[in-house]
């Protein structure tokens, strides 16, 4: 669930790592501008939001596929839901949840794809970082806690965390990843008193309820488990009228070449990128997951590759 893992896989879905695009100008080139669901705007089937989320729960109850039944019941026992989770009586149920979702790999595995993301992901981040600028001015002088989850190497924090009043939490699966993110903190000028590193897991994330003003997560999706309840997580331990910043990257369009490719690629990419999906409608989940609003484009990045194309925006709760 690491930050990075859509860019550890074979040779032609690693981003570029040529010279060329390292000194070349970022570009994304926009092909949707914006998607924006309100909380008084009504869906596609003339509810309105404020009642989506109520909905969507509901919507198990009456739908006939058995694959949503068994699902929603095996998510459940997987991935209990509890408030106050920083509770030190619920820390263990916790970690038994992070063992279940990324059972423990050898030192020197985590050490290795920790350091291999570290060094490859120049390339996609030299792309990436017009937007990402773009994006992060959202929390400069509003949110004084953040959370970011599957923090990875910490190459977001540059464009957020770089003032003394701010407290970063940052989770990720992989322990070997937190060197490389406390170099990142001090690197962006965040004191290490400023910055804790959470072994954990999107699906439950040890933070009390309302405790974070934002939440960050870019390249996650892909790899947790479960999608819904990671993001029902992120929900639950924002304030109100917190926010949710998202960079992912999703499935093609479906009947496109792309889309064949991810789907004859997707069960290779998830045994070599930690988890990681080519095919997954992650806008889609995003949309549906009850935020009071969202705020969503999409993107095609030349060094992603068939990892594309990308979805980034803000939702607030």
């Amino acid at each position: 669930m690491s930050l990075q893992s859509s860019l550890f896989t074979f040779s032609f879905t690693t981003p570029c790592s040529s010279s060329s695009h390292e000194t070349s100008t970022p570009t994304i080139t926009p092909v949707l501008n914006s998607v924006t669901r309100q909380s008084n705007q009504p869906d596609s089937s003339g509810r309105s939001e404020e009642n989506n989320g109520e909905l969507l729960r509901a919507s198990s109850r009456f739908c006939t596929c058995g694959r949503r039944h068994f699902l929603e019941a095996a998510s459940t026992a997987l991935f209990p839901i509890c408030p106050s989770v920083a509770s030190d009586n619920l820390q263990p149920r916790y970690k038994t949840v992070l063992n279940r979702v990324h059972p423990p790999r050898p030192d020197w595995y985590d050490e290795f794809y920790a350091s291999v993301l570290n060094s490859t992901a120049e390339p996609y981040e030299a792309e990436v970082a017009v937007y990402k600028t773009q994006l992060f001015t959202n929390l400069r002088g509003k949110a004084k806690k953040v959370l970011e989850i599957g923090i990875g190497t910490g190459p977001n924090l540059k464009y957020y965390a770089n003032s003394a009043d701010i407290q970063v939490y940052g989770v990720d699966p992989n322990t070997k990843m937190e060197k490389f993110a406390q170099e990142s903190a001090v690197a962006a000028g965040l004191p290490l008193s400023n910055f804790e590193f959470i072994q954990a897991v999107g699906e439950a994330i040890p933070l009390n309820d309302a405790s974070v003003d934002a939440v960050v997560g870019t390249l996650v999706l892909c790899s947790v488990k479960e999608v819904g309840q990671t993001l029902q997580e992120v929900k639950r331990v924002l304030k109100p009228g917190g926010l949710y910043l998202f960079v992912e990257h999703v499935a093609a369009k479906d009947g496109t070449i792309l889309r064949l490719l991810q789907s004859a690629l997707d069960p290779l990419q998830q045994t070599v990128a930690d988890g990681c999906h080519l095919s997954r409608d992650t806008g889609k989940e995003i949309l549906k997951a009850g935020f009071s609003s969202v705020d969503l484009s999409m993107a095609f990045l030349s060094n992603a590759l068939i990892i594309n194309p990308h979805v980034y925006g803000i939702a607030s709760k």
